[in-house]
């Protein structure tokens, strides 16, 4: 199913994501193959902050409420919550964990287009992100 595709090539960007800051690699092939456009450059400059601060992620985030939806053009439309109250940044260099209460601001709301390319991979080609958002608190 086409939902079902949209579904897994977000879940891998968002690995892509994970692993670029892990690896200290904003520009890794993993991102340029499930993102493109803004949501690339976007993406690059988010992981640059990380490699910048020399910090890494810890913990985990738990993604839910995902909703697709596709458009006459052919792309679609992905939205979802993104629950980071278990997520911290570590800096690389002392392995300290920078352990922060949850808050409203630990749910954040993403709107994502992806197009699929000449591969038959979708790609997120624009992200939008509301932390706070209403629509995820708990």
């Amino acid at each position: 199913m086409k939902t079902d595709a949209v579904l897994r090539d977000n879940a891998e960007y968002l690995r892509a994501i994970n692993e670029a800051i892990e690896k200290q690699d904003a520009k890794s092939e993993a991102i340029v193959f499930y993102s493109k456009d803004t949501a690339l450059l976007g993406t690059v400059e988010w992981v640059s902050g990380f490699i910048k601060d020399n910090t890494t992620l810890t913990g985990s985030a738990r993604y839910f409420n995902r909703k697709v939806t596709f458009s006459n053009d052919g792309s679609a439309g992905l939205t979802y919550c993104a629950d980071e109250s278990k997520g911290y940044t570590k800096d690389r260099k002392t392995k300290k964990i920078n352990v922060t209460p949850a808050t409203e601001n630990s749910y954040v709301f993403y709107n994502d287009r992806l197009r699929k390319n000449t591969k038959g991979i979708w790609q997120v080609t624009k992200s939008f992100s509301e932390r706070g958002s209403k629509a995820c608190q708990p």
